[in-house]
């Protein structure tokens, strides 16, 4: 907003100055005293007026003033050349014939010098038309409010016109096109407001798909275990053997349990996004919370028999995040990596100004080119041996994603160059 602000100020304060200096100059070019007929007339009158004070003694000018004012019916006084204060280029011109041309907020006047008497100006007060200078007050202050008006509705308008866009994109993604965007421009005043709102769509988009997606996916995978159940009911109640029925129950409960987990892990991806909303993000030294995370998986590398490899700064490394959810981001890619691991995977700890990158390599096979895109959108298992029978519901990644996304922040895949393996990143955004 502190953009909006500042353009209103230049706007209103910029079309002030601008107008103010046109009429400036618009008065200036058309009112030319010089030229006009009326101050030819009074600049001779001055002239004579000044000859014949000339001639008449110090003391009886103010005398020779009044009269002169009484036969001309003008406003003629004296001025004492001391109290009035010119630059050299003008004080020269009060010598010169006509005298010199002034204006004062009431009207303008001429002043001429007296070469017998030169300590005394002369000073002659010309009319003015006071109808005619009323019209043209009133002209130009009409002109100064209707081109501020004019200036303020220019700059309003690249402002509505972005707002009306920004609302007409809002009535079309409530009507369900979730895919559209305010489109950028570097000239906007509500630049910050329009970012905000892409990324307020944006979430609302994933939210969206992710809920299809585990709609069609919970209403797909609970099928398999429904009939499986209905089966186990129908085959107990026709069995009469106990030892049959007992199998039949056993066999349910079975897929209870399974109906159970899938059922937990699907509703606690639904209720993530609300979760982002409690995050306690504190200040954590990284290098000490990854060892942590390291040992605590040690147990399942050995069942693997694998060996986590953690190359652990010197430095340490302090960064702004929600421990328990990070903890279980990395957890996640080092349980892939053991899976997928022949021998060693390696956790690397590195950090730029501006960039701390925690990387989880493996030296197993790797991840399909054409997969790449796809591996962080939930219930999706590259694997088809890990099965949703077995706990795997293809959820570990897109939690990964969606942790990093909470601290603004991405999680990136691709094949090691230097192990053969999977290479994950997790790229925090480091605070100043």
């Amino acid at each position: 907003m502190r953009r909006l602000y500042i353009s209103i100020v230049f706007a209103v304060l910029g079309s002030l100055f601008i107008i103010s200096w046109g009429l400036d100059a618009l008065v200036e070019e058309h009112v030319d005293y010089e030229d006009s007929s009326d101050i030819v007339i009074y600049k001779k009158l001055i002239e004579g007026i000044s000859q014949q004070l000339n001639l008449v003694p110090h003391n009886q000018l103010s005398n020779e003033v009044e009269k002169f004012n009484q036969y001309y019916q003008i406003s003629i006084s004296l001025e004492q050349a001391s109290n009035v204060a010119l630059p050299e280029s003008l004080s020269v011109q009060l010598s010169q014939t006509g005298g010199l041309l002034l204006a004062s907020e009431n009207n303008p006047y001429l002043l001429r010098k007296l070469n017998s008497h030169p300590d005394v100006l002369i000073q002659i007060h010309l009319p003015t038309d006071p109808i005619e200078s009323q019209n043209v007050d009133i002209i130009l202050t009409l002109i100064l409010y209707l081109g501020v008006c004019s200036i303020i509705i220019l700059w309003l308008f690249p402002l509505t016109r972005r707002l009306f866009f920004l609302t007409s994109v809002a009535e079309k993604i409530g009507e369900g096109n979730l895919e559209l965007r305010v489109s950028s421009s570097k000239y906007s005043y509500i630049r910050s407001f329009e970012n905000s709102f892409n990324q307020m769509a944006a979430k609302i988009e994933k939210l969206v798909n992710d809920n299809q997606i585990l709609a069609r996916s919970l209403s797909h995978d609970i099928r398999t275990p429904m009939s499986c159940l209905r089966f186990g009911v129908e085959a107990a109640l026709d069995t009469q053997d106990i030892k049959k029925k007992n199998i039949y129950l056993h066999r349910m409960e079975t897929e209870l349990t399974r109906m159970e987990d899938m059922t937990s892990a699907f509703l606690e991806y639904a209720g993530m996004e609300r979760k982002s909303f409690n995050l306690k993000k504190e200040k954590v030294e990284i290098n000490s919370f990854l060892q942590n995370v390291i040992d605590a998986l040690q147990p399942l590398a050995q069942q693997y028999n694998i060996s986590l490899v953690y190359q652990q700064p010197v430095t340490p490394i302090i960064a702004i995040i929600d421990e328990y959810w990070c903890q279980r981001a990395i957890q996640n890619l080092v349980n892939n990596a053991v899976q997928y691991a022949t021998k060693n995977v390696y956790i690397s700890l590195s950090k730029t100004p501006k960039l701390l990158t925690i990387s989880i390599e493996d030296d197993g096979k790797g991840i399909p080119e054409n997969k790449l895109n796809i591996i962080f959108s939930p219930f999706v298992k590259l694997d088809t041996n890990r099965s949703r029978e077995n706990g795997h519901f293809g959820l570990g990644l897109a939690i990964c994603a969606k942790v990093m996304d909470w601290h603004q922040g991405k999680v990136i895949a691709k094949n090691s160059a230097q192990y053969g393996g999977a290479n994950f990143s997790l790229m925090f955004v480091l605070m100043s």
